[in-house]
């Protein structure tokens, strides 16, 4: 018996959801509703399942995207991606990587829904502009030109210098270590002298409302938050694609992604708010 194509191409369909959305959750009350409109029709009539499937979960995706920009306006402190625990495997694939790091997916979240949709399915998926305007119901040219704005815009925002996974594999040790023994100067001599760091706690559990700027005063947030707790655990781990950081302050879980350059941290994202942790103990399928 042949498989059923959704469930072939399911890990496909969740990673276009996700990386359209930046939630894992979302992503699959997506792929819920994309499955009942597929399940609905004869598939007999569908010439190509993958691209057929594809547009369903877009258009489906952009619906909800439209919906969430709204009730993220509202959001409590900075909002932030929902972290994936993933394999090292999915590091081969340079391009699904980056495409799905935090760093890259908070960028996508300065961009409107059509833009976004456009870059994901274009510049990652490499779909064909008449595609595309069929899945988000627009003309190919003005397709093109969402595509080139949207490039414009995420080259200009996007982490600028690429490391192996090794580089960044040492500078997250280095980092996890530092944090363990709250030593304010090993802190400080593993980020860079203008690193920010970004905290979502979704105004559930505490964590900075505004970005923190410059290694002096993230080093010492960093080494304070050592201090008050009676408990500090720190686990390297694969998020997104990219060696990451666990940790837990007096049994409260955070996930931690940094973005690294010449060998120092240039960007810290903690991600608190335990409605976006639960992802964190099975890997993530993820597919191009």
């Amino acid at each position: 018996m042949t498989e059923d194509p959704y469930v072939t191409h399911r890990s496909l369909l969740f990673t276009v959801a996700y990386e359209m959305l930046g939630s894992a959750a979302d992503a699959e009350d997506v792929l819920q509703e994309s499955w009942l409109r597929w399940a609905d029709i004869d598939h007999a009539q569908v010439r190509d399942p993958r691209a057929y499937l594809v547009r369903i979960v877009t258009r489906q995706a952009l619906n909800r995207l439209r919906a969430l920009s709204r009730s993220r306006e509202d959001y409590v402190g900075e909002w932030l991606p929902e972290p994936l625990l993933t394999s090292p495997d999915v590091a081969e694939d340079v391009e699904l990587a980056e495409s799905v790091s935090i760093a890259m997916l908070t960028v996508l979240e300065t961009l409107g829904p059509a833009e976004r949709a456009v870059f994901v399915l274009r510049e990652v998926f490499d779909m064909p502009y008449g595609e595309i305007a069929e899945a988000i119901g627009k003309s190919a040219a003005t397709v093109r030109q969402i595509a080139r704005r949207a490039r414009e815009h995420v080259a200009a925002r996007r982490p600028r210098v690429q490391v192996d996974r090794s580089e960044q594999q040492a500078v997250v040790d280095r980092f996890l270590a530092a944090l363990r023994t709250g030593q304010l100067q090993e802190l400080m001599e593993v980020m860079a002298p203008d690193v920010v760091m970004i905290a979502d706690g979704g105004g559930v559990v505490a964590a900075a409302l505004d970005p923190i700027h410059g290694v002096a005063a993230v080093a010492e947030l960093l080494a304070r938050a050592n201090q008050v707790v009676d408990a500090l655990t720190t686990t390297s781990v694969w998020l997104n694609g990219a060696p990451a950081g666990r940790i837990e302050f007096d049994g409260e879980p955070s996930a931690v992604s940094l973005a690294v350059e010449d060998g120092r941290i240039t960007r810290i994202y903690v991600v608190r708010n335990p409605r976006k942790l639960t992802r964190l103990d099975e890997p993530a399928d993820l597919a191009r």
